[in-house]
């Protein structure tokens, strides 16, 4: 008996994959995309070749750019994107951790200055330990752990 679990194909999109289990939910606020039309697909806690869990989500109609993309890396490093055109994969990459996210998130520190000015946000991503990263504000030039920006869009 076969016992695989069958996920709907889609036919043209984006596929999320490789995510560390338990980050899924959290990119899905990160994108916003719960709050679309979009036909979305999403696997909490599948089993991965490793004898893991994965997180995976699929977008359908939507392809992602790279600079999107690798804003995911804050919070699944490992995870892979797949393009589809006509139910089929015609790229994928691996997300890379950014150097600089602009425009994504708003300064935790509420004394900053690009909470009253008419400035586009801009962070410098460092790694701190392996698996932790640090956003530091262009402006205040404050740093923080990347886990607070998972509640912070906009």
């Amino acid at each position: 008996m076969d016992k695989k679990l069958q996920v709907e194909a889609i036919e043209q999109g984006t596929v999320i994959d490789h995510i560390p289990a338990g980050q899924g939910i959290k990119i899905l606020r990160f994108l916003q995309l719960a709050d679309t039309s979009k036909r979305i697909t999403i696997g909490l806690n599948l089993p991965a070749r490793n004898r893991q869990s994965k997180d995976l989500i699929k977008v359908a109609d939507v392809i992602f750019s790279e600079e999107q993309a690798n804003q995911l890396a804050l919070f699944a490093p490992t995870a892979t994107i797949n393009v589809i055109e006509n139910y089929a994969v015609v790229r994928k990459f691996q997300v890379t951790q950014p150097d600089r996210i602009h425009g994504v998130f708003r300064c935790p520190n509420s004394n900053c200055i690009s909470h009253s000015e008419a400035v586009i946000s801009q962070f410098y991503v460092r790694q701190t330990k392996p698996q932790q990263l640090k956003l530091k504000c262009h402006y205040c030039e404050k740093s923080f752990a990347s886990s607070l920006f998972a509640e912070l869009k906009g």
